[in-house]
C-alpha cells in the first residue's frame, strides 16, 4: 500500500456468479479472502493427493527398502526425488491451469467462481486418465452418484477419492515389479549362507553390496525414472 496509494483505496472487489434462476451473487473481498486462504492452507494436501506425487514416493520408498538403505538413503531426498519427479510430469498441467485460469483472474477478465472451474478442468482431465474404471465405478456408487455418459461428469470429489485410489495401486504394482530382483538376490544369499553353515553372519551384510553392485551396472535410477515417468498417461 506504500508503494502504490492508490491500492488503498481502491473500490472492494466483489465476484459475480449466476444463478440457475439468472439471477447474480456476489462476493465481497471477505469472501475472496477466505475462498484463497483456504486454498492456500489445503495447497500441501492438493499437492500430495492431486498430483503423481503419491505415486513417486510410495515407488521410491519401496525401492529403499528393497535396496536396503533404510539409513544411507533419508527420508529428505526420496521426497525431494519424488516432488521433482512430479513437477516435470505435472508441469504441462500447470501451464494450462495458470494461462487458461490464473492469469485471466488476475487481470481481472474472469471472476473467481469461474477461475476454479477453468482451473478443475485440465486437473480433472490428467487425474481420469490416471484412474482405473473399477475404482472410479466403486466410489460413484459409495457416493450415491447416479451412471453418467461421461467420467468427466462425475463430481469432483468423486474423481479425486478414485484418482488417490488408483495411484495407491498403481503404486503398489510398480513397486512388487522393483522388489522381485532384490528378493531373489537376498534369497540366493540367505541360501548359500545357509548351506555353508555360517548362520552367525547376517545375510544383509553380504546382499547389501551384491545389490547396489547390480543396481549400479544395469543404470537403475535412470531405469527408475523412466518407469516413474512413463507410467503416466498422456491426457
Amino acid at each position: 500500500m506504500l508503494l502504490w496509494p492508490e491500492a488503498g483505496i481502491a473500490a472492494p472487489i466483489s465476484i459475480v456468479g449466476a444463478t440457475s434462476d439468472g439471477t447474480t451473487t456476489e462476493f465481497t473481498v471477505k469472501m475472496q479472502v477466505l475462498v484463497i486462504m483456504t486454498l492456500l492452507g489445503l495447497l500441501p494436501m492438493m499437492m500430495l493427493m492431486m498430483t503423481s506425487f503419491t505415486r513417486f514416493v510410495i515407488i521410491l520408498a519401496l525401492l529403499r527398502q528393497a535396496l536396503g538403505l533404510q539409513q544411507g538413503l533419508p527420508n529428505r531426498i526420496v521426497t525431494g526425488v519424488a516432488l521433482i519427479l512430479t513437477l516435470l510430469v505435472m508441469r504441462p498441467v500447470g501451464e494450462q491451469i495458470w494461462t487458461q485460469a490464473l492469469v485471466p483472474y488476475d487481470q481481472e477478465q474472469i471472476g473467481l467462481q469461474e477461475a476454479l472451474k477453468l482451473a478443475e478442468a485440465p486437473l480433472s482431465r490428467f487425474m481420469l486418465a490416471q484412474t482405473h474404471k473399477g475404482a472410479l465405478a466403486q466410489i460413484s456408487q459409495l457416493a450415491g452418484e447416479g451412471p453418467v455418459a461421461d467420467p468427466a461428469d462425475h463430481a469432483f470429489l468423486v474423481k479425486l477419492a478414485a484418482f488417490v485410489l488408483s495411484e495407491l495401486k498403481t503404486a503398489f504394482q510398480i513397486g512388487c515389479m522393483l522388489f522381485i530382483p532384490f528378493l531373489v538376490i537376498d534369497l540366493v544369499v540367505s541360501s548359500v549362507l545357509m548351506a555353508m553353515g555360517m548362520m552367525m553372519l547376517s545375510p544383509l551384510v553380504i546382499s547389501l553390496p551384491l545389490k547396489l553392485l547390480l543396481f549400479v551396472l544395469v543404470d537403475g535410477w535412470t531405469l527408475t525414472v523412466h518407469t516413474l515417468v512413463t507410467s503416466i498417461q498422456v491426457y
